[in-house]
């Protein structure tokens, strides 16, 4: 009896395990594993892997020492984590097809090289941010900083949000910068520690070049994020990043009005032009408050968007 109760469980175990095969069986009778095909195929579309370098990387003409095995590893860091934060790098690049055009003529007049924009986007990501210090706009300008440039820095009128007025202003303290420290990579490490900062770091370790100083966290990465940036940014299929010429976003056109009285509600102001306040700030992110009082009757110029590119509700 227990023999032939044994030869049934046998029997009934093979039969519950041709069940299974066949289940998995597809019509040409080969076994699938469906977990390998579906590893294979996800390998075949994403790989990640080391970033190129390039030889000749550079900021503003000046070489970056590349053979130095210390450089090379802090330039990899900043290459990896900007080239895999896809997201970001994404959106840098869209926000630099709208602002770079308005950056670039600004560098160019003032004789600052073209590299420099990327520092903005290092500063800021292109948007008018505050820092914890209190560093304002696309090129983080302190309020003593700005108003020792010229930049009126109030409750109601902050031109550190005017990214024209900004840049200027920016090219002023980087020229300045480049004529104390001699070189333009030092111009910028300055912009982030101070030059005051850096050229106590240079007397102190006895160098003079930013590759050999030993430097906190922040500003011993940030010439090479600024590289990092600048090589991906302007070669993002070089990077793995596909992106189409439409999908970037592009500067609304605007005229400008002039304004030399008070501005009761700027609200009103802006129905005047068929806008609305939100869209009227867009645009000019430096006037503060939602009104302006300008008793010292100042002149100003405020940008409209042109007409038909906002639809706005009555």
């Amino acid at each position: 009896m227990k023999f032939l109760k044994g030869v049934l469980m046998f029997l009934g175990g093979c039969f519950v395990l041709s069940t299974l095969i066949f289940a998995f069986q597809d019509k040409d009778n080969s076994f699938i594993n469906k977990e390998a095909v579906k590893e294979e195929v996800v390998t075949e579309e994403y790989k990640v892997s080391s970033v190129e370098i390039p030889s000749d990387l550079n900021f503003a003409g000046e070489l970056v020492p590349i053979d130095d095995p210390e450089v090379i590893e802090r330039v990899d860091r900043e290459f990896l984590v900007n080239t895999y934060w896809q997201s970001n790098a994404l959106l840098l690049m869209k926000r630099a097809h709208k602002y770079f055009p308005i950056i670039e003529p600004i560098l160019a007049k003032n004789g600052i090289p073209d590299d420099f924009k990327y520092l903005a986007v290092a500063e800021s990501g292109l948007q008018n941010l505050v820092s914890p210090a209190g560093a304002t706009g696309f090129w983080q300008i302190m309020k003593t900083t700005g108003r020792e440039y010229g930049l009126e820095v109030n409750d109601n009128v902050d031109e550190r949000y005017h990214l024209e007025k900004s840049t200027e202003v920016a090219c002023r303290y980087l020229k300045k910068s480049k004529e104390r420290f001699g070189n333009w990579t030092l111009a910028a490490a300055s912009y982030n520690a101070g030059p005051y900062g850096i050229k106590k770091f240079l007397k102190t370790q006895k160098v003079d070049n930013y590759y050999d100083l030993l430097l906190g966290q922040e500003t011993g990465r940030y010439v090479f994020r600024i590289l990092a940036i600048k090589e991906i940014v302007s070669h993002p299929e070089k990077y793995g990043f596909d992106v189409d010429k439409e999908d970037l976003y592009k500067a609304v056109p605007t005229f400008s009005v002039e304004v030399d009285e008070p501005v009761l509600n700027f609200a009103d102001f802006a129905k005047l032009y068929e806008i609305n306040y939100k869209v009227l700030k867009r645009h000019n992110p430096w006037l503060r408050e939602p009104h302006l009082n300008n008793s010292s009757r100042k002149k100003y110029t405020i940008e409209i968007p042109n007409k038909g590119y906002y639809k706005i509700k009555e």
